[in-house]
């Protein structure tokens, strides 16, 4: 098999980057990463080209953070048809070393399941969706139940998953015309196509949003002037999710309208292939409107 393409998609925050990033390079577990820095002005670039590791396939800086959504699907364009794809942001620290193992065991083990993901760790405090156990050969998943019917609730976190090649043989891309990543995506899965979805228990992660500059391990190295500016200042002052969402709230609402009339197909294309947007359903002035916000505010 294929080793699964890891996406890393950074976007300030040198300070978790560095530590998260040094963890998961520790595995000994085999993987393909693809690094792309969204237009950090705190040094992220300038680290990110200095490590060592024959498992970076790739790094790219995006000199324009078209947001996230943008970034993670110019990475999964790199996937190979067969091969596993894994998501994981620059604020997830992974504590578990096989990971990626534990990760593979439930897909071998349960055919039926298309995606998989983690519980977000401390802070976040999130409560488990409806979910229901399944084992089986001693191996354990929590399978999330497709019968609750809010999406903001009955999700899995995009900040660690990991996507079976059929699925996303099928399913195409993240969707660029409502940017609404995981919850939009789970919903997809969960109601549009035969895959099951759940939440892997023993990979267990954290999520520190912050750390002191004292404690970063690139702080002899860092530039910027701690007094007035961290790598934490710039990403607060640009990040825009959450702005994005209240304002786009409605393309989502549109889109799960669509599928469920059956006038959007389960597939998303993505402006990053051509192919996929001439051959399948793509409302190119919502993607571009989408990619515009970001341009315009989180630069």
């Amino acid at each position: 098999m294929l080793p699964p393409l890891i996406s890393y998609i950074t976007f300030n925050r040198l300070g978790l980057t560095v530590k998260n990033l040094t963890t998961i390079l520790e595995s000994s577990d085999d993987f393909e990463m693809h690094i792309i820095d969204n237009n950090s002005t705190d040094g992220t670039w300038k680290y990110i080209q200095g490590l060592k590791d024959s498992r970076i396939m790739s790094r790219a800086r995006i000199d324009v953070n078209f947001g996230q959504i943008y970034a993670l699907n110019l990475n999964l364009v790199k996937r190979r048809p067969e091969q596993y794809f894994m998501t994981v942001d620059n604020d997830v620290y992974i504590e578990t070393k096989d990971w990626i193992s534990r990760f593979l065991k439930v897909f071998e083990t349960f055919p039926e399941v298309g995606l998989l993901g983690v519980q977000r760790g401390q802070p976040y405090e999130d409560p488990l969706p409806s979910v229901i156990p399944k084992v089986k050969d001693n191996i354990f998943y929590l399978e999330l139940d497709n019968s609750t019917p809010n999406i903001d609730q009955n999700y899995i976190p995009g900040c660690c998953m990991c996507l079976r090649p059929e699925l996303l043989n099928e399913i195409g891309y993240w969707c660029e015309e409502n940017c609404f990543g995981e919850i939009e995506l789970s919903n997809r899965v969960n109601n549009y196509t035969s895959f099951k979805s759940g939440f892997v228990t023993n990979i267990s992660i954290q999520m520190p949003q912050t750390m002191d500059c004292s404690t970063c391990q690139y702080n002899s190295q860092c530039t910027l002037n701690k007094y007035t500016e961290t790598c934490f200042t710039n990403y607060n002052k640009l990040y825009k999710n959450d702005e994005f969402k209240k304002h786009y709230r409605w393309k989502l609402d549109e889109t799960i309208t669509d599928l469920k009339s059956g006038a959007r197909p389960v597939y998303c294309a993505s402006a990053n292939d051509g192919t996929s947007t001439s051959t399948h359903v793509f409302n190119y002035e919502w993607a571009m409107e989408n990619f515009n916000y970001y341009i315009n505010n989180a630069n």
